[in-house]
């Protein structure tokens, strides 16, 4: 398993932008590829974005295409999800996962294949 910790979520004016940060621990960083997830109540978690166990790939849902941009930084084991030109409907709270499969150099990301997960932070975009 690996432990995730989400951080910098808050309240931005639409067309702003915001930095969220995934720190992990435990299992091996650098051998599963990790995802960000979003979620608005009463709705399903949709994928939003997911970086392979390289870092040499990366998917991303048409709504964020163009805007925002998973990284990773092996030595600090932490994965970013930069996000600009924010929009009212990102609002939602945004979810880090570990990918179950190690050394998936695929292009299927989703939910049902990330076992680990963070407990969330919450994305506000005023309109």
């Amino acid at each position: 398993q690996v432990q995730l910790v989400e951080s910098g979520g808050g309240l931005v004016q639409a067309g702003g932008s915001l930095r969220l940060s995934c720190a992990t621990s435990g299992r091996t960083f650098s051998n599963v590829g990790m995802g960000w997830f979003r979620q608005v109540p009463g709705k399903e978690r949709e994928f939003v974005a997911a970086i392979t166990w390289s870092g040499g790939s990366t998917y991303y849902a048409d709504s964020v295409k163009g805007r925002f941009t998973i990284s990773r930084d092996y030595a600090k084991r932490t994965v970013f999800l930069q996000m600009n030109s924010l929009k009212p409907e990102d609002t939602a709270v945004y979810y880090c996962a570990a990918d179950s499969r190690t050394f998936y150099s695929g292009k299927a990301y989703y939910e049902a294949a990330f076992g680990s997960w963070g407990q969330g932070t919450q994305v506000t975009v005023s309109s």
